[in-house]
C-alpha cells in the first residue's frame, strides 16, 4: 500500500498527503514503496504511541511507588511537619473559588465573616498554601522516574546511533533523502521517545507545577509535533541525532535534583555545574552550529521543512531562555553564595517565595 491510499484508510485526506507537501522537490511516495527486505516509516505506526504513552504511564506509577518512594526513605527524604488548618468553610470556600492569596479587603471582609481576627485570617491563609505544596517525597518520585527515563534513553540512543557514519557525519544526514530505509531499532526508539513526551502530557495536571509550566506546555507540543511529522516525512536520522543532543543533559539535571532533595548541596551544586556546561554546549553550541547548519544548508525548501524549521526555531528561543536562568541561577546560588533558589523551581506561580529547588529543564 501507497502512503496515500493508508491515510484515506485513516480518514485522512489523500490532498493533505501531496508529496509536494511532505518530500523534497522531485520526490514522490513512489521512491518510498516497502518491500519485504526495506522498510520506510508508516503514519500509521503512530498511533502506537497511545498505547506506549499509557504504558509508560502505568510504568512509571510502577516504578514511583516500589523504587523511587523506598528509596527516597531509606536515603532520609522526609517531608517537613505542616501546620493542621481548622475547618472553616467560609475560608476554605473563598480559597477554593476566589483565590489562595487574598487582598486586604477580602481579609477584612473574610474576618467579619468568621468572626476572626484579621492575623487569624491570614494565617490560615498561610497554612492552607502549605497544605497543597507538593511533598518533598514526590518531588523525589519524579525526579528519580525522569533521571531513569532520561538516563536509558540517551546511552541507548547513543548505543544505537555510535556506529552509523552520518551520525558523525551530520552533512551523510542527508544523503540520498528521502531513500533511506528505516532500521526497525531506530523506529522503535524514535516510538519510544514520542510514547514519553506524550506521557508527560497527560500527566501534566498531576505532576509538580513549575513556575515555567507554560513553557513547558510549549516544549512538548513542540516536541510531539517535530517526532510525528519527521517520521512521516522519513527524516530519521535527522530526527534521532536532535534527540540525542536534547538528552544529553536532562538525566544530570534529574540527578541534581535528587541530590538537593536528599539534601547533599555541595554534591548537587558540582552536578548542577556539570549540566549547565553540557546544556550550554549541546543545546547553544552543538544544536544550532551543527545540527540546525545542516538542515538548511543541505535540505532543500519544501512546505513540511518549513514547518520543522519553524519549530526547531521555538525550540533554540526556550534553550536560550533556560539557558539565561541556569546562568543566573549559578551567578546568583552558587557563585555568591545566595539563598538557595532556583528561577525555574517546583512550585507554584503564586506561591514563589516558600522553598524551591532545580526544576527541570528542557
Amino acid at each position: 500500500l501507497s502512503v496515500p491510499n493508508i491515510l484515506t484508510r485513516m480518514g485522512v485526506s489523500e490532498g493533505f498527503w501531496h508529496h509536494e507537501f511532505w518530500l523534497p522537490p522531485g520526490a514522490t511516495w513512489e521512491d518510498l514503496k516497502e518491500s519485504a527486505d526495506i522498510h520506510y516509516p508508516q503514519p500509521q505506526d503512530l498511533l502506537l504511541c497511545i498505547p506506549g504513552a499509557l504504558l509508560l504511564i502505568f510504568v512509571r506509577c510502577l516504578f514511583e511507588r516500589t523504587v523511587a518512594l523506598p528509596l527516597g526513605r531509606s536515603l532520609g527524604v522526609r517531608d517537613k511537619r505542616r501546620p493542621k488548618v481548622q475547618t472553616n468553610a467560609t475560608l476554605e470556600g473563598f480559597y477554593i473559588l476566589l483565590g489562595r492569596t487574598p487582598k486586604e479587603e477580602d481579609l477584612i471582609s473574610l474576618a467579619k465573616q468568621s468572626d476572626l481576627p484579621i492575623k487569624k485570617v491570614e494565617t490560615w491563609f498561610r497554612h492552607r498554601r502549605a497544605q497543597d505544596h507538593p511533598r518533598l517525597i514526590k518531588k523525589f518520585c519524579e525526579a528519580s522516574w525522569r533521571f531513569t527515563f532520561y538516563f536509558i534513553s540517551f546511552f541507548s540512543g547513543l548505543a544505537l546511533l555510535y556506529d552509523k557514519p552520518w551520525f558523525w557525519d551530520h552533512t551523510m544526514c542527508w544523503l540520498k533523502f528521502p531513500q533511506q530505509p528505516l532500521p526497525p531499532a531506530l523506529g522503535w526508539f524514535y516510538l519510544l521517545e514520542l510514547s514519553f513526551y506524550c506521557s508527560l502530557v497527560a500527566t501534566l495536571p498531576f505532576d509538580v507545577k513549575r513556575k515555567d509550566f507554560k513553557e513547558q506546555i510549549i516544549h512538548h507540543i513542540t516536541t510531539i509535533t517535530l517526532i510525528s511529522v519527521s517520521y512521516c516525512a522519513n527524516m530519521i536520522r535527522f530526527g534521532m541525532i536532535v534527540m540525542l543532543v536534547h538528552d544529553a543533559s536532562d538525566y544530570i539535571l534529574e540527578l541534581a535534583k535528587m541530590l538537593h532533595y536528599l539534601k547533599w548541596q555541595r554534591v548537587c551544586e558540582v552536578v548542577f555545574i556539570v549540566f549547565a556546561v553540557v546544556f550550554i554546549i549541546s543545546r547553544l553550541v552543538i544544536f544550532p552550529l551543527i545540527v540546525y547548519y545542516y538542515f538548511v544548508t543541505k535540505l532543500p525548501l519544501f512546505p513540511i521543512s518549513c514547518l520543522i524549521n519553524a519549530f526547531l526555531v521555538v525550540l533554540q528561543l526556550l534553550h536560550i531562555f533556560w539557558s539565561y536562568l541556569i546562568i543566573q541561577m549559578i551567578f546568583n546560588v552558587i557563585l555568591r553564595g545566595a539563598k538557595r533558589q532556583d528561577a525555574r523551581s517546583d512550585t507554584e506561580e503564586s506561591d514563589r517565595s516558600e522553598a524551591e529547588d532545580p526544576a527541570k529543564t528542557q
